[in-house]
């Protein structure tokens, strides 16, 4: 046991331009170096790319309705919006379990366990800055908002990469009785 205190968690601010506290520590985990402001540079820039691409799929629906003769609703995204589809990239993105090796009887073990909610996210934020750093697009901006569509959407790099950790825990489930105490 250890005899010294706890670690305080540090209170990170909300973002100015949404005041999201998620959009903060994804541009916390996308920043380098200590440029903060390239970070939130390239966050609100693919932000403003999804916005974008979004507002042109909204408008092909839309003329395709009037064809239709379907009524047409206007779909505006606001930062609310944006904020809604970059959660639901998160949630598509969070393991709920990840395997983790312990030695038993001079044998090393993947055993399966479960992810403290605070690890998900942190995990699907490495994941989806690592996916979108991979991607081929020009500008890390217009990687991010690929990846953040493909997230939504549960395809791309990222939701794959949460895909094989559950593969890889279902595959180690026989030796889930070794699990951490």
């Amino acid at each position: 046991m250890p005899r010294r205190r706890v670690a305080a968690k540090r209170v990170i601010l909300p973002d100015p331009k949404f005041k999201s506290e998620l959009l903060s520590k994804f541009i916390n985990s996308v920043m380098k170096n200590g440029k903060k402001a390239v970070a939130e540079k390239i966050v609100y820039g693919a932000l403003e790319r999804l916005d974008i691409r979004l507002k042109d799929k909204s408008k092909k629906v839309d003329k395709d309705e009037e064809t239709g003769g379907g009524a047409s609703g206007k779909a505006s995204f606001d930062g609310g919006a944006l904020l809604d589809i970059f959660d639901q990239a998160l949630d598509n993105i969070r393991p709920n379990v990840e395997v983790r090796a312990r030695r038993v009887g001079g044998s090393t073990y993947q055993i399966p366990v479960e992810v403290r909610p605070s690890r998900r996210t942190a995990l699907a934020m490495r994941w989806l800055k690592v996916a979108a750093s991979q991607r081929s697009e020009k500008t890390m901006a217009q990687r991010l908002s690929a990846e953040i569509l493909d997230a939504y959407d549960n395809k791309g790099m990222a939701v794959k990469k949460r895909e094989d950790t559950h593969r890889m825990a279902k595959a180690n489930q026989a030796f889930a009785h070794f699990r951490f105490g």
